[in-house]
């Protein structure tokens, strides 16, 4: 399947994410925030990035701009679970997020994007 990159400053999100994409077949690979994945994705690139919007040291917004200025055809997720959620949903859009999902979401929904995102 897939190698997904999946940041998150919330580790209980990530361990969620990482099971529910293992159990489809998928190969994850986990950052804590956006310096973090951008540097993940430096070294073990993947066919998708699945990136919360709001964490410390850098926010997402920055980390889907870093990330498509240096690679162009990145594929990337925006998820948020702020009251705020969809401004910045419609804003990571803009700048090149191809999907989104407001947390909470279903399982089944994270795949259904993935797989239409894929």
């Amino acid at each position: 399947m897939a190698r997904i990159l999946v940041i998150d400053d919330d580790a209980d999100m990530r361990t969620l994410l990482e099971q529910t994409l293992q159990s489809a077949g998928h190969e994850v690979v986990l950052a804590a925030d956006g310096s973090e994945g951008v540097q993940q994705y430096r070294t073990q690139p993947a066919d998708l990035v699945i990136t919360d919007l709001c964490m410390p040291v850098q926010p997402g917004l920055e980390t889907i701009v870093q990330l498509r200025k240096e690679y162009a055809t990145i594929r990337i997720i925006a998820m948020c679970g702020k009251s705020t959620a969809m401004p910045m949903l419609s804003a990571a859009q803009r700048l090149g997020a191809v999907a989104f999902l407001q947390k909470p979401f279903l399982p089944d929904q994270l795949l259904a994007e993935v797989a239409k995102v894929l």
